[in-house]
C-alpha cells in the first residue's frame, strides 16, 4: 500500500507496489532493452517518436514563458509525461479517434496538426479553430480525429464509449482511445464509461496517466485499490500497468490493446505509471503540497533522456542530429508565435457560427442585427466579449 508522510505541511506520496503490479517495461534506466521485448520499430519510427517528444517539451517551455510574460493567459504542462501519451497514440491508425484529457499535446503533433494552429489557440486569435471560445490548450482538430479537450474531469470517457459503440454499430474498423489522470478515476464518468464499454464490448482503449497527483491530492486519496489497472476487472476487461516513462513499453502495451479492440474483443484499461514534474497548470504552485526531493527523484527518470539513451545504444542518436532537430523546432515555434501575435481577435459576429451545423433563421437574424447596429465600432475585429 502507498504510504504518505507529513513534512513542513506537505504530503509526499510514494508509488504503489505489490507482487503482482510491477509495470511492464522494455528499457531499463540506462535505455537498454532485451531482444525478446523490444517492439522492433525502425529508425524512422524511432526518430519520429523522439522528435515529437522533444517538440512537445520545447513548445511547453515556450508557452510557459509566454504565460509568465502575460502574452497568453494559461497553460497546462506535461513535462515528464511525454512518453505516456505519445507512445500510446503511436499505436493508432490515422482513422482512429482520440478523446483526450488536457495533458496530451504531443498527440496533436504526432497526428500532424499544424504548429501554427496549435499556437493560435493559445492566443485565442482569429486563426484559432475554436474562435477564442475555449481556454488555452483546449484544442479541437476534426481533421486529425482529435476531439475537443474538455476542462471537466473525465467527461471524455463516456463520450469515447459512445463513439466506440457507434463505430461498432456502423461496422467501421475504428478504435477509440481516451485519456484521464488518476484523479479522473474518482469521477462518476469513469464508472459509467468503463461499465458501458465492458457491457457493450466497445472498441475503446482507456488510458489512465497515473501521475500521482490530482492537483494537490495524492494518489492514496483517490483510491484504496492496489493499482488503477486492477479496477478493470470489475468492468470485465483487461487491465495493464506499464512504465509510463518508457515510450517503447507504452507503445507495445497500447498496440496490443488496439489490436484487441480492432478484432472485436472489447476494451482495455491501461495504467501508465508516470509523474507530473511541473505544476498542475500555470496557475498552480506545487511546492505548497509536495516535496522537492520527490520531484527530483522522478526528474532523474526523464522519459526523453531515457529514450535518447536507447537511441544511442542503437547508434541512431548523434549530437549533430540533436542540434539540428532542436534548431528546426525552435525556428518553427518562434515563427508560429510571431505570426500569432500579428493576428486580430475573433470577430464578435463569429459567436453565431458553429452553434448548429446549419445556421437557423433566428441566429442569422440576430447576427445581421448585430452587424447593422453599429455596436461593433469601427473595428469589427474587436475583442471577443467574454
Amino acid at each position: 500500500m502507498t504510504k504518505s508522510s507529513q513534512s513542513n505541511g506537505k504530503r509526499t506520496a510514494t508509488a504503489r507496489r505489490s507482487s503482482g503490479d510491477k509495470p511492464v517495461s522494455v528499457m531499463d534506466a540506462k535505455g537498454k532493452s532485451g531482444r525478446s521485448n523490444d517492439p522492433g520499430l525502425d529508425k524512422d519510427e524511432l526518430l519520429l517518436l523522439y522528435r515529437v517528444m522533444v517538440m512537445t517539451r520545447m513548445m511547453e517551455e515556450r508557452a510557459l514563458n509566454l504565460q509568465r510574460q502575460s502574452r497568453i493567459g494559461f497553460y497546462v504542462p506535461c513535462t515528464g509525461q511525454e512518453a505516456s501519451h505519445v507512445g500510446t497514440a503511436f499505436a493508432l491508425r490515422d482513422s482512429d479517434w482520440v478523446f483526450p484529457a488536457y495533458r496530451q499535446p504531443g498527440i496533436m503533433l504526432l497526428r500532424g496538426a499544424p504548429t501554427q494552429q496549435i499556437v493560435d489557440e493559445w492566443y485565442g486569435n482569429e486563426g484559432d479553430l475554436c474562435k477564442g471560445r475555449q481556454m488555452p490548450v483546449h484544442n479541437s482538430f476534426r481533421a486529425i480525429n482529435f476531439v475537443s479537450i474538455s476542462s471537466p474531469i473525465a467527461t471524455q470517457l463516456t463520450q469515447a464509449t459512445g463513439a466506440g459503440i457507434a463505430a461498432k454499430y456502423r461496422g467501421e474498423d475504428t478504435v477509440v482511445m481516451t485519456y484521464m489522470g488518476d484523479g479522473g478515476t474518482s469521477e462518476n464518468d469513469f464508472h459509467a464509461g468503463l461499465n458501458f464499454a465492458g457491457v457493450f464490448n466497445a472498441p475503446v482503449v482507456f488510458v489512465c496517466e497515473n501521475n500521482h497527483w490530482a492537483i494537490s491530492v495524492p494518489l492514496e486519496r483517490q483510491t484504496a485499490s492496489e493499482t488503477i489497472a486492477i479496477k478493470a476487472e470489475a468492468y470485465g476487461m483487461p487491465g495493464v500497468r506499464v512504465d509510463g516513462n518508457d515510450v517503447l513499453a507504452v507503445y507495445q502495451v497500447a498496440k496490443e490493446a488496439v489490436q484487441r479492440a480492432r478484432q472485436g474483443k472489447g476494451p482495455t484499461l491501461i495504467e501508465t505509471v508516470t509523474y507530473r514534474v511541473g505544476p498542475h497548470s500555470s496557475s498552480d504552485d506545487p511546492t505548497r503540497y509536495r516535496e522537492d526531493s520527490e520531484v527530483e527523484a522522478w526528474r532523474k527518470r526523464d522519459p526523453i533522456e531515457r529514450f535518447k539513451a536507447y537511441l544511442k545504444t542503437k547508434r541512431i542518436w548523434t549530437q549533430d542530429l540533436e542540434d539540428e532537430m532542436r534548431a528546426e523546432i525552435k525556428t518553427e515555434i518562434n515563427d508560429a508565435v510571431k505570426q500569432a501575435e500579428t493576428k486580430a481577435n475573433p470577430s464578435p459576429a463569429s459567436m453565431f457560427d458553429d452553434v448548429y451545423r446549419d445556421m437557423t433563421s433566428q441566429l442569422a437574424e440576430q447576427r445581421d442585427e448585430l452587424l447593422s447596429s453599429g455596436q461593433l465600432g469601427p473595428d469589427e475585429e474587436g475583442a471577443f466579449p467574454l
